[in-house]
């Protein structure tokens, strides 16, 4: 599934070696920052330059997916080296609303050049939105929220995970969000016209009034991450939504991603 981060396979890391469930998100987001990244292959079937690296920081190793900025593809709507600046823009949202669904992402040098490294997520391969979302209501209507405010051009099925360990629901592949222009491309259409249940509510309100205050972490995270229009666009499309307090329904144009898994 294009995008979507697996099992490693036989070549991967003893579970033994991944970082303890009970880490806090700092911690993990310092030893992103602080080990040594060594590369271990291409992720297959994404459209960047895209390694799966084994991390290390003294005793503990886990995987990670590093997105190079030297190896994002031109692209005519998306300004060249900024893909993967979008990646860590989404992990930084998605922690702000309290969503947490994006896994830890840091923007760092490696072996390759600047670019974003992100926790890999250990995910069962034959699981995507399409085979997880009738039973899980909740967690996706936050997801279709994010796609909007994000606005996502490519939400496929493949990049919503089951992890393995835990059954946690992840989402991934944030390189082509954030445009200032209309381009939400996505497979979640399944909530159009259904009221914002509370969580999806609170989410938004909370991210409404960090991006207000200019002093905020978020607001100081995406001024260095995105351009100052495209951070306005997220504050006025957080303002669309609450006052609509409804999900849209796919517009004119091309409102779904391909392929769509």
């Amino acid at each position: 599934m294009p995008g979507a981060q697996r099992s490693p396979g036989d070549g991967g890391l003893s579970e033994e070696s991944l970082p303890r469930r009970e880490r806090t998100e700092s911690e993990i987001i310092a030893l992103l920052a602080q080990g040594d990244l060594r590369p271990l292959g291409l992720m297959p079937h994404a459209s960047n330059g895209t390694f799966l690296c084994e991390l290390s920081s003294g005793a503990v190793r886990t995987l990670v997916v590093y997105k190079p900025r030297s190896g994002e593809a031109p692209l005519w709507d998306f300004p060249d080296g900024t893909l993967c600046q979008r990646e860590v823009a989404a992990y930084a949202v998605s922690a702000a609303s309290g969503w947490d669904f994006v896994p830890p992402t840091i923007l760092r040098d490696g072996p390759m050049g600047p670019g974003s490294v992100q926790l890999f997520i250990d995910a069962e391969p034959a699981e995507h939105y399409f085979t997880l979302a009738p039973a899980r209501d909740e967690i996706f209507q936050r997801v279709a929220a994010f796609d909007i405010i994000a606005n996502n051009a490519d939400r496929k099925s493949g990049h919503c995970l089951l992890e393995r360990d835990g059954g946690r629901i992840w989402v991934v592949d944030h390189g082509v969000t954030f445009h200032v222009a209309p381009k939400l491309r996505t497979v979640i259409w399944d909530y159009e016209d259904e009221h914002l249940p509370k969580s999806v509510v609170d989410g938004l309100e909370r991210l409404g009034a960090m991006l207000v205050r200019r002093e905020s972490d978020l607001a100081q995270a995406l001024a260095t991450l995105l351009h100052e229009q495209e951070v306005a666009a997220i504050r006025r499309r957080i303002d669309e939504l609450l006052v609509d307090g409804k999900f849209p329904g796919p517009g004119d144009g091309r409102p779904y991603p391909w392929p769509p898994v």
